[in-house]
């Protein structure tokens, strides 16, 4: 069942990464089964500057990290509350640690100011120990990178 507005926004609000470090502005459709998310590229992002000064273009560790934030951080936050059945706010999360990115491939780059879907498609989510199947694409469908990426959460 597709979770509610309220719930989708709860869960991004959870989401522990922050400006500058934040690469998720929103969520789109979430259930038990998979997640989709978006983020815009600001033209202002600090790793343009040096990446390449004249010709920017989005790091290859930024888009893994865009699409674990998506695929494994959020979607973990939303399985682990429906594991205890709880809302989101109401259970102590875990540090979410990004633990492997196995078989990511690089298709395309990403430009300041383009907006991507990251989309993630659930494999296993065992206790606090997630692994997706995760695809970044252009708004008009175009692959941009994939792979499968896992997380584990770890108490504070």
């Amino acid at each position: 069942m597709e979770a509610d507005e309220s719930l989708k926004q709860e869960v991004l609000r959870l989401v522990p990464q922050q400006v500058p470090f934040r690469f998720i502005d929103e969520i789109i459709s979430l259930d038990d089964q998979q997640i989709v998310g978006a983020y815009r590229f600001r033209e202002d992002e600090y790793f343009y500057r040096g990446h390449f000064p004249g010709n920017p273009i989005t790091p290859g560790v930024i888009l893994i990290e865009t699409m674990a934030q998506v695929g494994v951080v959020a979607f973990g936050i939303y399985l682990l509350s429906r594991q205890k059945n709880m809302r989101p706010e109401q259970i102590k999360l875990p540090i979410s640690l990004f633990s492997v990115a196995d078989g990511v491939e690089f298709r395309s780059i990403v430009l300041p100011g383009e907006r991507v879907i990251v989309k993630a498609k659930k494999i296993y989510f065992r206790k606090v120990t997630i692994k997706a199947s995760v695809s970044m694409e252009r708004e008009n469908g175009e692959i941009i990178c994939c792979g499968e990426l896992s997380g584990v959460g770890v108490d504070r």
